[in-house]
């Protein structure tokens, strides 16, 4: 099973004051947000040109799901898989923002014609370090990165439209204010796109969908949306007062839309993905022919974009790909992915002819490239870092608790992740005092696990130590924990909607509490892949009459991921943050002398 992130989303807090976003701005107030001229600057990195030749070639650096990660990811988050010569696969360090600007300045080198483009999930799910400020440090960072447009991703809801707009726009926190005296927060001078992305009163776009790039009259457009699915994967009040539309009938209105204005050359950036054959980036997806390496929904929605775009920059399944799928037509164009956290970016050459304006498709070009650690550092992505991580400091380097050896939860491809163990063990011994819910089981959603506990030191904490900002990295949305009542035939349900539904295609394993254990049959399909006379709680079989009290945290009580029967709990009681019991969790079972060891994986027996 790929790890796909989709997974709850929260007003992150951080142990500060949980504030609700209230309401949704009027669309006015969004589109104000967008920064003046936003949509028809180009940035013109190079020199000038002399005599005009019909074509030129015009360079899109593109990167997608960022995540706030400024400082180089850790453990397996932080390495991206390269394909040897000999047929050996390595792992390679990479990503950081320090790595980033310097890949994308050398890059731009000698292109006049150069403009950056993102596919998402720039924010949300961030490490402490951006996420403790409700990701200014990550926009701050993209500005320094001269990026001149992105598509939002699901997580750019995370905290709701109002703060989506403030990211654009600036200005300090409507609770917490300005997190550095005399400095107010700037906001995004590149511009997000959200073309499916409609308010529910008026109908419109909350923010622009599309914006032109601009440079010696060449012209470029740039149509951005999420994916239709994200009220599944975003809790309520992240998408309150908005409606998701299709991504292909989007980008097919807007795209004639451009045509009709003379923009020819156009590229869609698309927050949804896809599943290439092999994990190394660097793999030919066109093998053995155009498009044959790649499955998942971007297939579908590449295969029903107009012809009248030109490329399409995709993200969500933090896969690296570089792709030709046939559009409408059967003519190939570029689909393109580079992976998550700013290890990877992708160069294109579009060849753009001035007689016709638009793109001469035979002629693009592309390729991933690794944002190496060997490089030299962006000196003032370092200052930027360094003077965040002063702000964060307090908070972020006080320890939790300590460990044996490495905890894999975001790095495991397993069904059952050691990490995922630990925390629904966490959330179980939490809320089973009577006073806190009676829990007897808990389940964690996969992809609300962001990353892995590290035993190696990630400042001067020492080798062993997990800090709250490690602690945050792993559970970074602060996700209120349910305990609600459910029968047993709803938590058999529940559990068969693991591998039916919508998640049939792709399985999403629920990690679950000790004491619960069944077995998942792979050879199988559908719902019978959880072979239902096997699940046991604390060794008897589940009671389909019996009701049992059932502790989640709020996305899954609300039924997100296509886990409808939990959505069905009743007698609900709020209790502590997920990240509040992780923290008690590790304070209570590890000492320097005594660290914890990772828990073994012997909950779900896997037949394949």
């Amino acid at each position: 099973m790929s790890a796909t992130p989709q997974h709850p989303q929260k007003n992150r807090v951080s142990r500060r004051v949980l504030a609700a976003t209230a309401g949704l701005v009027t669309v006015g107030a969004l589109v104000a947000a967008m920064p003046a001229g936003a949509h028809d600057r180009g940035k013109g990195h190079g020199h000038g040109h002399g005599h005009q030749s019909r074509t030129v070639d015009v360079q899109l650096l593109s990167f997608n799901d960022l995540h706030g990660n400024l400082e180089p990811p850790a453990g397996s988050a932080g390495t991206v898989s390269e394909r040897q010569a000999d047929g050996t696969v390595t792992s390679v360090p990479a990503g950081g923002v320090e790595y980033l600007a310097t890949s994308l300045r050398t890059a731009r080198k000698g292109n006049p014609y150069s403009v950056t483009a993102a596919g998402g999930d720039m924010v949300g799910a961030s490490p402490l370090l951006s996420g403790l400020f409700h990701d200014e440090p990550t926009i701050e960072a993209l500005n320094g990165l001269d990026l001149d447009v992105t598509a939002v991703g699901n997580h750019e809801f995370d905290e709701g439209a109002t703060e989506l707009a403030r990211l654009q726009n600036g200005g300090c926190h409507p609770v917490e204010g300005c997190y550095e005296k005399g400095k107010k927060f700037k906001g995004a001078d590149f511009p997000y796109l959200a073309a499916n992305v409609t308010s529910e009163k008026t109908g419109k776009p909350i923010l622009k969908p599309y914006t032109v790039w601009k440079k010696n009259g060449v012209k470029i457009g740039f149509i951005g949306v999420t994916l239709e699915g994200t009220p599944n994967i975003v809790t309520a009040n992240g998408v309150k007062g908005l409606k998701f539309h299709d991504e292909i009938e989007t980008v097919n209105k807007y795209a004639k839309e451009l045509d009709r204005q003379g923009v020819k050359s156009i590229v869609a950036l698309i927050h949804e993905g896809g599943a290439p054959a092999s994990a190394s980036y660097n793999y030919d997806c066109d093998s053995p022919g155009a498009g044959d390496g790649i499955s998942g929904p971007i297939v579908d929605i590449a295969k029903g974009i107009t012809p009248k775009v030109d490329a399409l920059v995709t993200g969500h399944t933090h896969q690296a790909y570089v792709c030709t799928v046939p559009d409408p037509s059967g003519k190939p164009r570029m689909v393109t992915s580079a992976s998550s956290f700013g290890k990877l970016y992708t160069d294109t050459t579009l060849t753009y002819d001035r007689r016709t304006n638009d793109i001469v498709r035979t002629s693009v070009e592309s390729a991933n490239h690794i944002v190496s650690r060997d490089q030299a550092k962006a000196t003032d992505m370092t200052k930027l870092i360094a003077r965040w991580n002063t702000l964060a400091a307090p908070i972020a380097n006080r320890p939790q608790g300590w460990i044996t050896a490495d905890i894999n939860g975001r790095g495991s491809t397993a069904p059952e992740k050691p990490l995922g163990n630990l925390i629904a063990d966490a959330q179980l011994e939490g809320l089973a005092p009577a006073d806190k819910g009676g829990a007897v089981v808990a389940f964690m959603n996969p992809g609300g696990i962001r990353a892995d506990l590290v035993h190696a030191a990630s400042g001067s904490e020492g080798d062993g130590v997990v800090t709250y900002g490690e602690a945050f990295t792993v559970q970074p949305f602060t996700n209120m924990m349910n305990v609600v009542d459910l029968t047993g035939a709803q938590l058999v349900a529940a559990l068969q909607q693991q591998v039916s539904g919508s998640n049939a295609a792709s399985p999403k394993i629920l990690q679950v509490s000790k004491g619960l254990t069944y077995t998942l049959d792979l050879t199988k399909s559908g719902a019978d892949r959880v072979v239902a006379d096997t699940i046991r709680l604390n060794g008897e079989a589940i009671d389909p009459a019996k009701t049992y009290r059932v502790a989640m945290n709020e996305f899954l009580a609300g039924g997100g991921d296509g886990f409808a029967a939990l959505g069905e709990g009743t007698n609900k009681l709020v209790g502590a943050s997920d990240l509040d019991l992780f923290n008690a969790y590790l304070a209570a079972h590890s000492t320097a002398d005594a660290p914890l060891a990772p828990p073994a994986t012997d909950r779900i027996t896997v037949v394949q």
